[in-house]
């Protein structure tokens, strides 16, 4: 499973960089997705905090329950996929 992770985390950024030059209009689509993806991530780690401070939990452990969200799990994955692929594009144009 780390291997999968690993080598996804390099074939998906690679092919979002291929993609792009192929039908142009999916840099928009990925500057959506990430926009989407920025607000749902921040937004829930923003909650479960304020959940936390309302309810004068233990920090530590409480917070680690965002974690199980799959909508922030979905979330920051798809954001480090969009990270690298900004990278690789950002590293082609100063070459």
């Amino acid at each position: 499973m780390k291997f999968l992770i690993i080598i996804g985390s390099l074939i998906i950024p690679i092919g979002m960089f291929c993609l792009q030059y192929a039908w142009p209009k999916s840099r928009s689509i990925f500057n959506i997705c990430a926009l989407f993806a920025a607000l749902t991530f921040g937004n829930l780690a923003a909650i479960s905090i304020q959940q936390i401070l309302h309810d004068n939990t233990v920090f530590m452990t409480n917070i680690h329950g965002v974690l199980l969200n799959p909508f922030f799990l979905f979330a920051g994955s798809y954001l480090g996929v969009y990270l690298i692929y900004r990278l690789i594009m950002w590293t082609s144009s100063e070459w």
